[in-house]
């Protein structure tokens, strides 16, 4: 985790809000978001927005609550339960990560009830890939990177480096302020 923080502090040290791209291997993808939610929660003190289309709010909730995190600083935007569009506490479930326009949506009014600085997570981009069309997930990064930079959040975007198209990559660290790879070996 000591790798990460320092990488993470350092490339984002002189910047108040920034879009950062972390690609990360399988075995380290799970730590990796921990470590992050970590950093800007416990140690900055700072509220956001945690889009998870991999784990279910539920698990994604007491995976960070294990892991010390104060989730009650955190509204969760869940695309990974199948279940109808609805709020629940801190948690506005999407239903299914082919609902772009639903978790564009969900990730504004989110974005927007939280005090002035704040994070947005996006985990993951590779997820999108698997329920979309790759032509319908650029345009949506497009957008995303876009809005993240309207709403002047830390935003971060996780994804799976070997199961996200190396175009789609390549234009996301083209607009991101910085790219931070954790592979494994590779």
């Amino acid at each position: 985790m000591l790798e990460l923080k320092e990488t993470f502090k350092r490339e984002v040290k002189s910047l108040k809000d920034y879009l950062i791209l972390v690609t990360v291997d399988a075995k380290s993808y799970q730590k990796t978001a921990i470590d992050i939610v970590k950093s800007l929660v416990k140690e900055d003190g700072i509220p956001g927005v945690y889009v998870t289309l991999n784990k279910p709010y539920d698990i994604m909730q007491r995976i960070l609550q294990s892991n010390g995190i104060d989730t009650r600083l955190i509204i969760f935007i869940d695309a990974a339960s199948r279940t109808e569009a609805k709020k629940v506490g801190n948690c506005l479930y999407i239903g299914s990560a082919e609902k772009l326009s639903d978790m564009s949506v969900a990730m504004d009014q989110a974005v927007k009830a939280l005090p002035s600085e704040k994070f947005l997570i996006f985990d993951s981009l590779n997820t999108l890939a698997i329920f979309n069309k790759l032509a319908t997930v650029a345009r949506f990064v497009h957008f995303l990177t876009a809005k993240m930079r309207e709403w002047k959040v830390k935003g971060i975007i996780i994804t799976l480096e070997k199961e996200t198209e190396e175009a789609l990559l390549d234009e996301l660290t083209q607009f991101s302020d910085a790219r931070i790879d954790r592979g494994g070996g590779s």
